[in-house]
């Protein structure tokens, strides 16, 4: 593991936290799993909106770009993960490490924000995480919105896992820097993001949880209106089959694929089709 630089990665989190709206709060949850970091903005009397970052370096600060325009009809509660780069906190050496320990800390997340439903949403790897929550507990998530999301409806590409290993083994800034041009396809990205991604190498994280696709029994019986939106040029999994699966087999989804847009540029690349779609699916009665 490389040498992490504590600072460096927390002037890189402040520098894109400040593109969120001035009325944004740092709150602290405490969780069986350790104290969660949560960025709140939006109205305190609207209905609750909890998003979850994807893997790797992705943080609660990756929601920038679309944070303003959500936080007009929802109070919005971006969420660090636990073990994971940001500033949420272990209890000791505990840490999630099953589907059902994930279950557990979103729902004590939830309790701690005083909310016994919201909706919910994620991207990549949080959006797995958000569909699993929702399979556990479908009364306490009014809406879901799933962004590219990965392990869910279909596999890793073999590309994929051989371009994205060594930044998961041995993680430098130079590789996650190599590694998100070649999946972005060099799309012009946000120097802060991207310099946030880099600070996020060798950050002291756990053993992510991960698991095999949810059955498609329990998807079929998920009774909770869900946004799916794919991203075209993905190159972690097939977009097309994501679609394809996730259509056949959830009985309440909105779907729809974006274009000139890849996994990893989401979801800061903010392409106008995407609060499009947002927008009118969370004001949904």
């Amino acid at each position: 593991m490389t040498g992490y630089d504590r600072d460096g990665f927390r002037v890189a989190y402040d520098k894109v936290l400040a593109k969120w709206p001035a009325d944004r709060a740092a709150l602290t949850v405490r969780t069986p799993f350790g104290d969660t970091r949560v960025n709140a903005c939006g109205p305190r009397d609207a209905p609750p909106l909890l998003l979850l970052p994807g893997g790797g370096g992705a943080t609660s600060a990756s929601w920038y770009a679309q944070v303003a325009a959500l936080s007009s009809i929802r109070r919005v509660y971006a969420v660090d993960l636990i073990g994971a780069p940001g500033l949420s906190g272990r209890a000791g050496d505990r840490h999630p490490r099953t589907v059902a320990d994930l279950t557990g800390w979103l729902d004590a997340v939830l309790d701690g924000l005083g909310a016994s439903s919201a909706d919910l949403g994620g991207h990549s790897h949080g959006a797995w995480i958000a569909l699993h929550q929702a399979l556990h507990a479908p009364a306490r998530v009014r809406r879901l919105f799933l962004l590219d999301p990965t392990q869910c409806f279909a596999g890793y590409k073999a590309a994929y896992l051989i371009r994205a290993l060594p930044t998961v083994l041995r993680p430098t800034p130079r590789g996650v820097s190599a590694f998100l041009t070649w999946e972005t396809g060099g799309a012009p990205l946000d120097p802060d993001w991207l310099n946030l991604q880099r600070a996020a190498a060798g950050f002291p994280s756990a053993k992510p949880v991960t698991g095999p696709r949810p059955g498609p029994d329990a998807l079929r019986a998920l009774n909770v209106p869900v946004l799916l939106l794919v991203a075209a040029n993905s190159r972690t999994h097939d977009p097309w089959e994501v679609a394809d699966r996730a259509g056949a087999l959830l009985p309440h989804a909105e779907i729809a694929v974006l274009p000139d847009v890849s996994h990893h540029a989401l979801p800061q690349a903010a392409p106008p089709a995407l609060t499009r779609h947002l927008t009118p699916f969370l004001s949904g009665s």
